[in-house]
Order: C-alpha cells, then structure tokens, then sequence
C-alpha cells in the first residue's frame, strides 16, 4: 500500500474528480442532470399510473382510507433501517431513491405483470381459483422480488461507493421493501373496506380490520424481511475482490433465490390449512426476523471494530487525534460529540461532526479494502478526497470527538510504544493523556522529518 499523503498546510487548490464523473466535454446523454432527471422522470410517471391503477380499483373513498392506514408502520420501519445505518450512514439521496422505486416503479410492475399472467393462466387452463392460487405462489414472489430487487442492484452499479458491505444491502433493500409493502397495504386495505361497505360490516370484525391486524401489526416486516436476503447476497458480492466476479454474480443471484422462496413460502400460507398461516408466521417469519436482526447487528459492531482498527494509522500520520479513532468507533462517543457541538455552536456544528464522523469511517473501510487488496483502481483518489474532506472540517469535529473521548475513555495511550535511551519509553510528541480535567490538544501537522511520522518523506 503506498505511503499516506502528508498532512496539508493550506487547503488543496482543487479536488480531483473522481472517476467515473462526465467531463465538461462529454456527449449530452452522458451528463449527470440527463440521468437524474430521466430517472426522476420515470419514478414520477409511475408514481402517477400506480395512483390512477390504486384510485380506479379501491374508489376515492378506500383510496383515502387506505393510505391512511397503510402510512402507519411506514415511520417505524425507516426509522429502524436508519438505526441499523448508524455507523455510516447512507446518503439520503439514495434512500430516497430506494423508497421510490419500491413504492412506484417495483409496485406498477408488479400490478401489470401480476395481472397479466393470472389473467393468461385462468385463460389457458379455464380454472381461475387455480390461476388465482398459482399467481400468488409462484408469480407474484418471481415478479415482486425481482422488481424491488432492481432498486438494489442499480444502487450496487451506480454508487459503489455508498455500497459497502451487508449493512449497506440490508438497509437499500429494507427501504425499497418498505415503500412497496406501503403501496401494496393501500390496495389491500382499500379493497377491504370497498367490501365492507358493501357488506355493511363495521367494527372489529370487518374485513378492513382483519387486513389492517394482518399486514400492518402482524407482519409490517414481511416484505423487507423477504427482500433483505437479497440485500445480503449483494453486501457480501460487495465485500469481495474485483477478481472473483464468478462470487460476486452468483451470491446476489443466490439471495434474490431465498427470497422468492420464502415469500412464495408466505403466500402459500394460507392454503396449509385453517392454521397454515400461524405455523409459517412462528416457525419461519419470526426466527428469521430474530436471525436477520442479530445478523445486521453483528456486522454493524463489526464495522465499529474496524473504524478502531484502521484510524490509528492515520492518527499516526498526523491527519486525527490520537482520540479520535476510540471515539469514531463508538456510537455512544458519536452522539457525545454531536451533542457538544450542538450545544456550544448550533445544529450546524452538529451536522459537520456528523458529517466528519462518516467521511472518517467511509476512509477506514477504503483502507481496510485497501489492506485485503480489494480497493479499486482509484484508491489513492479516494483516499485523497476522504482526507481533505475531514481536513475541512477538523476545525469543528476534532475538539467534539476529543471532549467525548474524554467522557468515555479516561486515558488514551500512543498505539504502539516507543523507546528512547537506554530503553526508557517515552511518548510521541503530540500525544497526550486525555483525562476529564485534561485541555483540548493543540494538534498541528507532523513535520517531514519527524521519527515518531512512520509515513514521513525521506531526505
């Protein structure tokens, strides 16, 4: 791995792009607000065909109900995808995106395609109940997986770099799910109250609340719980080398497979008998939920571990702290800092630890990547601009995180001894003690010839 840049003295002239950005020079179609806006172009145009489908089939009357009813678990499950994104998060632009897609373009296709191959199959066979059974454990898994599963892989091509691992995949995949089971809940949910007023039925025994009881107390997580499997298979194809492309074409492929089975598991539920439903709610949706939860947090501990692992390094170089890296790699010590800048300089303040905190964990991946030979050609780029991105905001973040080191981890030792004469331990310049009536440090760049700077430039 080569040598880590020197700690600047100035701020840099300018910033290398990264790759993969069009130039001033490229053709027109190739320009970044040309794809952004034919993508939010298609998302709109389907959002709007899902709402005419959704309206035409439940009435303007179960349409309203149904979104209200459908919106409730919606907060909840993002909230807990964001939760389990704590470490780095992701973009909100790309969550936005995978909310999107699941709730207009994965619906519309599945709507269409779902219809017409009921549809083709009652005609073909002259058996509706039977297409109608068919569709719903065979093609409806196929198609739905398949289509919210298209949300993920484009994430997977298109921004790599917010894409790093299990979290990341658990987290896109969830957030896609969650906005297609919310366009999906308002269908079943207006369908079921259109019945019941012409049943005339209220109350607690009415088919809206029985829909309501199922899909959104019962089981709000199963369809992010299906679609996660596939948001597996593509973190761990995110984990491997650019040179294993059997691995990371079949592992995704493999995910996609698991969750089709299970959700065509789900469906076929209810032809098991009276307590077909209940059998697969307990001995399959609930352990692999349990699983699934375990699993994600496991990995997002394991994440912190390399943040402590990896920083170290760059405090050694002179780039952070030598707090800084027990601090990052602690979610408690995060919201300690944010929380300090908040409160002596304003949200803003908090937004730039914040910030400073995700660039700093997005540059311990790239090195941890780096060391395994599994970084890209543009590592010594990227590293670059992580770099010059906390660079800018050290100014804010560093006294936080120190002020938080301080409250979690009394004292904050050199990460590997150094001796003087006679073999006496002394301690690099620059580190310091950070007990609770310890100072801020007053942390300058290392020079080039500093001997404690492994990294430094030769004479």
């Amino acid at each position: 791995m080569a040598a880590f840049p020197p700690y600047p003295t100035h701020p840099p002239a300018h910033h290398p792009h990264p790759p993969g950005v069009a130039s001033r020079h490229a053709y027109w179609w190739q320009r970044r607000w040309v794809k952004y806006g034919a993508l939010i172009t298609l998302l709109v145009l389907s959002g709007l065909v899902i709402l005419a489908l959704v309206r035409r089939e439940t009435g303007t009357e179960g349409f309203l109900v149904g979104l209200g009813l459908a919106v409730l678990p919606v907060p909840l499950l993002l909230a807990a995808f964001r939760w389990l994104d704590r470490v780095e998060p992701s973009p909100w632009r790309n969550m936005l995106f995978a909310f999107a897609w699941g709730a207009c373009a994965a619906a519309l296709i599945a709507i269409v395609a779902n219809s017409f191959a009921t549809h083709w199959i009652a005609t073909a066979t002259a058996d509706p109940s039977g297409a109608d059974t068919l569709g719903a454990t065979v093609i409806a898994p196929v198609v739905e997986e398949s289509a919210k599963a298209a949300a993920v892989l484009l994430l997977f091509l298109f921004r790599r770099r917010d894409f790093t691992g299990i979290v990341d995949g658990v987290v896109v995949a969830g957030v896609t799910a969650t906005g297609f089971a919310f366009t999906e809940n308002i269908l079943y949910l207006g369908n079921a109250f259109g019945t019941d007023q012409l049943n005339g039925d209220g109350g607690i025994t009415s088919v809206t609340a029985a829909t309501f009881f199922v899909r959104v107390i019962m089981s709000p997580f199963a369809h992010p719980l299906f679609t996660v499997l596939t948001g597996i298979g593509f973190g761990v194809a995110a984990l491997s080398g650019d040179r294993q492309r059997v691995r990371r074409a079949l592992l995704p492929l493999a995910g996609l497979i698991l969750a089709m089975g299970m959700h065509a598991l789900w469906n076929g539920s209810a032809t098991f008998g009276p307590y077909g439903f209940l059998a697969v709610y307990g001995a399959f949706m609930v352990p692999a939920f349990g699983l699934l939860t375990w699993l994600v947090i496991w990995t997002r501990q394991r994440e912190l571990r390399t943040v402590r692992e990896e920083l170290p390094a760059y405090a050694a170089a002179g780039w952070l702290t030598p707090a800084e890296p027990l601090a990052l790699g602690s979610l408690r010590a995060r919201r300690l800092a944010r929380d300090h800048a908040r409160r002596h300089f304003g949200k803003a303040a908090a937004r730039t630890v914040a910030e400073y905190g995700a660039y700093a964990t997005s540059l311990a991946f790239l090195r941890h990547r780096g060391r395994r030979g599994r970084a890209g050609a543009d590592f010594g780029v990227r590293e670059q601009q992580l770099l010059h991105a906390l660079w800018r905001r050290r100014e804010v973040a560093q006294p936080a995180l120190n002020h938080a080191a301080r409250m979690t981890v009394p004292v904050v030792a050199a990460p590997w001894p150094v001796y003087g004469v006679h073999g006496v331990p002394v301690q690099p310049p620059g580190y310091r003690s950070y007990g609770p009536a310890a100072p801020y440090p007053s942390y300058g760049p290392h020079t080039p010839h500093n001997p404690y700077n492994p990294y430094r430039t030769q004479p």
